[in-house]
């Protein structure tokens, strides 16, 4: 979804407390940067934020890291953060990077909410789920791996499927249809909400590796 660019949006980057501007400086020192231990979560493609903030609103036990590219979006995001929330912060970054923001071991949890599905065959490496990115994510986490994915696209969701499991990932909590399966613990991204009230299918799963 295109969102058209914003005026104030970089200032909002700039002056927001919630931004971290040098990731790469956080490498190995995120827990110093929440000023805790906590378990870290990080959400790819957080887009306007409405997902990573409600999840740092309900679970003040975790701390989250929101990613995105666009810089109005992340600005969407990052307003939309209140003034209190201390277990969340947004950086405005590239997944393919993600080995340059966090050492191994920091991240206790992975979530790819609704990315591009690249439907052609031509781009499936630039999927999110692709083989060379799962073996990225193994090297982030080190030991063991936690990625919880969602969709709503069918054809992106059997390919995660075939690639995860060729990799060594098992499955847990698989859903083709989370709606119907009536999950009262679902939290919302803008996307799920908008294809949901359409009635078309939400795609979940839980996937984990270890060594």
């Amino acid at each position: 979804m295109r969102v058209r660019n914003k005026a104030w949006a970089p200032e909002e980057l700039e002056n927001n407390k919630h931004m971290i501007h040098d990731p790469e400086g956080c490498k190995g020192r995120w827990k110093e940067v929440f000023g805790n231990d906590k378990p870290i979560h990080v959400e790819i493609g957080c887009g306007k934020g409405r997902f990573v903030s409600l999840m740092a609103l309900a679970n003040p036990d975790i701390n989250y890291v929101g990613i995105e590219r666009q810089t109005t979006v992340i600005a969407i995001a990052a307003r939309r953060i209140t003034e209190e929330q201390e277990n969340i912060f947004l950086t405005q970054v590239d997944v393919e990077n993600l080995e340059n923001y966090f050492e191994v071991g920091e991240i206790d949890r992975l979530y790819i909410n609704f990315c591009d599905p690249w439907p052609k065959k031509a781009h499936a490496k630039r999927r999110l789920t692709h083989r060379n990115f799962l073996e990225m994510y193994k090297r982030v986490f080190g030991e063991k791996a936690e990625i919880f994915f969602k969709t709503d696209n069918r054809g992106l969701f059997e390919f995660s499927l075939e690639e995860m499991n060729e990799n060594g990932w098992k499955f847990s909590n698989i859903s083709l249809d989370l709606h119907k399966d009536e999950c009262p613990w679902n939290i919302m991204t803008e996307y799920e909400e908008k294809f949901s009230s359409k009635g078309q299918p939400i795609y979940r799963l839980e996937a984990r590796w270890e060594k």
